[in-house]
């Protein structure tokens, strides 16, 4: 269960944070969303797959961090093995707090039962001495602006793969050093032969919105599901 409060120096001057990365403070997942904007530092280190929400029918897209529910062959002794962590993953366990009125400025919230509040005196301050924020939590703010302003406009990039109908559904089979299978079902991935068969005018909207550039980000950022293989056999060495 989450327990979101607004942020705010009253309640919460003297939280801590733990950013430490492991599945004991919430990092086991094998998948988290990532948004176009964020698309060039993504595609540097894991695989971009996309996937359709069954209920809405939209695309949304996710960087890969494992083979299996609950695992993220980027966590390594309490550090993410990563120069770049997922802005999802990154802001944890601050979100943007959706205002009542579309002119109101976004408030700052925090799950207070997320595994990452510290219990034990210990973490980064969110508050200062004084009520301050903190330099930690000024970066955090910026993330949440710069996720907050990349969700809205990453609507007109996934509408364009599908007025397009460049996502295509794909299945990816396994096989590990010790003979394991692993499969990876339900997502999408950029039909290339599409891609390729667009016309001038097409493309032409594609690259003044600044979309082709980030498909070709999805498209290179496959060549991580070697990494990813490699990060996986080495888990099951024990490595």
């Amino acid at each position: 269960m989450s327990n979101h409060a607004i942020l705010n120096p009253a309640d919460h001057g003297e939280l801590r944070i733990d950013t430490a990365a492991s599945a004991e403070l919430g990092d086991n997942v094998m998948a988290c969303a990532t948004v176009p904007a964020e698309f060039r530092s993504v595609q540097a280190h894991y695989p971009i797959v996309l996937r359709r929400d069954l209920a809405t029918g939209k695309l949304e897209a996710l960087a890969l961090l494992g083979f299996e529910t609950g695992e993220n062959l980027f966590l390594r002794d309490g550090t993410w093995d990563a120069p770049y962590r997922p802005l999802s993953m990154a802001i944890r366990p601050f979100l943007v707090g959706r205002p009542a009125t579309p002119d109101a400025v976004p408030q700052v919230h925090v799950d207070l039962d997320h595994p990452r509040i510290s219990t034990t005196g210990e973490g980064m301050r969110v508050f200062d001495a004084s009520g301050q924020p903190t330099p930690y939590l000024e970066d955090i703010a910026a993330k949440l602006g710069d996720l907050d302003h990349a969700h809205r406009e990453s609507a007109d990039f996934f509408a364009a793969l599908d007025r397009y109908e460049l996502a295509e559904s794909f299945t990816l089979e396994v096989t590990l050093d010790d003979g394991a299978k692993n499969s990876l079902v339900g997502y999408h991935t950029i039909n290339e032969e599409k891609l390729s068969a667009l016309d001038g005018a097409a493309l032409q909207d594609l690259m003044t919105s600044g979309h082709l550039a980030r498909i070709y980000m999805i498209i290179a950022s496959l060549s991580h599901f070697g990494d990813l293989v490699a990060r996986k056999n080495a888990k099951v060495r024990g490595g």
